[in-house]
């Protein structure tokens, strides 16, 4: 078994025949760019077969691969599993085939190590009993298959990722970026993790429960097209007030449907979301000593006496000494 190599982290990135080519260049790039920004952390290419290349699903090789048995991971290690082509962990005789791998999938996770899956990736994880009373999250075209053949599984069906201990799994191909960045501000800190997605062109989205980068960021962990439209429609345009009826005629819902289903999709209301919003921009603008009036007008607000309604609202000192 090869010992820890001297760096802070490693990742490792199995890559199974018929991969999904995104499921593992796009959380490589992450990686690598962490790197490129300073971060200590080396990365490995692991073969489920004994083959030193995989053919991925889009027909491009990668490789060089080391075997999994190669090595021994401990809890400053990640294990990035991706999705592949459904017809191979479909076949009758995956499990059995890959029942050492599977073997190995439960002592690393018994070490510690982060145990991590993108998309369809997910099944190996159960396949491996990691999943059992376990949150976790898989593609959606998926969802009542993997229900049915992995019943002891708590499986979401309604977020991008999703961590229960240091079991960590994804919705899909692009939501393994995020699941990258949350991995990146666990590992190095929100900035750093902020600095990649600037970096990479990405915007940031986290889980509802996990800790927050910024109100902006929050509650936008979810798969509904229409709620992430108005989320951004009310964060770029945030001095403009914005009734239910226009947000509504944007995504083409009635407004009353619109506000069952943000709050339903969020756990929170519009009017609600809104406020937030507001409170963030404003201290954010008051710590760089704009003028209360000029905040107000920046965060929609009438009057220099309603942004201070707000803060007091929010904030159990809300810069007292500023306005």
């Amino acid at each position: 078994m090869k010992k820890a190599a001297n760096v802070k982290h490693r990742v490792f990135f199995l890559v199974p025949q018929e991969v999904q080519l995104l499921d593992v260049t796009g959380p490589v790039h992450l990686f690598y760019e962490a790197n490129e920004y300073g971060a200590n952390i080396a990365t490995y290419f692991l073969a489920l077969e004994n083959k030193k290349e995989a053919l991925s699903s889009a027909g491009l090789s990668l490789g060089p691969l080391e075997h999994f048995t190669s090595f021994e991971l401990n809890e400053n290690d990640i294990l990035i599993i991706p999705g592949f082509e459904s017809r191979i962990f479909f076949a009758e005789d995956f499990s059995i085939k890959n029942e050492g791998f599977f073997v190995w999938l439960k002592r690393q996770s018994q070490n510690s190590a982060k145990i991590c899956s993108i998309c369809t990736g997910t099944y190996l994880l159960a396949f491996g009993g990691l999943c059992d009373k376990k949150n976790c999250a898989t593609h959606w075209k998926y969802f009542e298959d993997f229900q049915e053949r992995f019943p002891k599984a708590k499986l979401q069906t309604d977020r991008l990722f999703v961590k229960d201990g240091n079991l960590y799994s994804s919705a899909g191909v692009s939501s393994g970026i995020d699941l990258s960045l949350f991995l990146l501000e666990e590992l190095l800190g929100p900035v750093f993790a902020t600095k990649i997605a600037k970096e990479v062109v990405i915007y940031l989205r986290r889980t509802e429960n996990d800790p927050q980068l910024s109100v902006f960021l929050q509650y936008r962990n979810h798969i509904e097209n229409r709620v992430h439209q108005v989320q951004d429609l009310l964060a770029q345009q945030l001095a403009e007030k914005k009734s239910i009826e226009e947000l509504a005629e944007k995504v083409h819902m009635s407004p009353r449907n619109l506000t069952r289903l943000f709050k339903k999709t969020t756990g929170i209301t519009i009017g609600s979301y809104v406020e937030k919003l507001r409170v963030e921009k404003a201290l954010q603008l008051l710590s760089q000593n704009e003028k209360v009036s000029s905040v107000a007008k920046a965060c929609g607000l009438n009057s220099s006496n309603q942004l201070r309604s707000l803060l007091k609202k929010y904030q159990t000192n809300p810069f007292s000494t500023i306005i």
